[in-house]
């Protein structure tokens, strides 16, 4: 009895060691700052689309958001979430009941210009205020858990 007890505490303590060794480190949230925020009209191969609101479709206008990324972390940063807020002329959000607004695939450290495509319904009044943005990636890539 006490050998298999030993042959069990053996082997679980392989696997923790094992699984620590194969597994990955954590990559911690860095925070990317956003700054000369603008926007821009789509080139016209983006600009086909359409904008669904409770299942009815109405024609959008296509922009893209530009600006400057600041990653201060020393490393590149990958999968960043842009979120912010968009009003029209009048003061209406743009994009009800939503904050992000996009992402960018890699931010090398450093500065570095990206920009984001944003449809909006084309009946919105201009010009477009981009309000309270940031972004926040991680450090390592994001791997999906199966």
């Amino acid at each position: 009895m006490k050998l298999k007890a030993l042959v069990v505490v053996v082997v679980s303590c392989f696997f923790s060691l094992a699984s620590w060794v194969v597994t990955p480190s954590a990559s911690a949230i860095t925070q990317i700052k956003l700054s000369d925020l603008d926007y821009t009209d789509c080139p016209p191969e983006l600009t086909e689309g359409m904008v669904t609101s409770g299942g009815a479709a109405r024609a959008a206008t296509c922009y893209m958001v530009i600006g400057k990324a600041t990653n201060s972390s020393g490393k590149p940063v990958y999968d960043a979430d842009v979120y912010g807020r968009i009003y029209d002329a009048n003061g209406n959000p743009v994009m009800q009941n939503r904050t992000r607004v996009g992402s960018i695939n890699a931010v090398p450290p450093g500065e570095s210009d990206f920009e984001i495509r944003i449809s909006v319904p084309e009946n919105e009044a201009l010009p477009l205020k981009l309000e309270q943005f940031k972004a926040s990636g991680f450090t390592g890539r994001v791997q999906p858990r199966f």
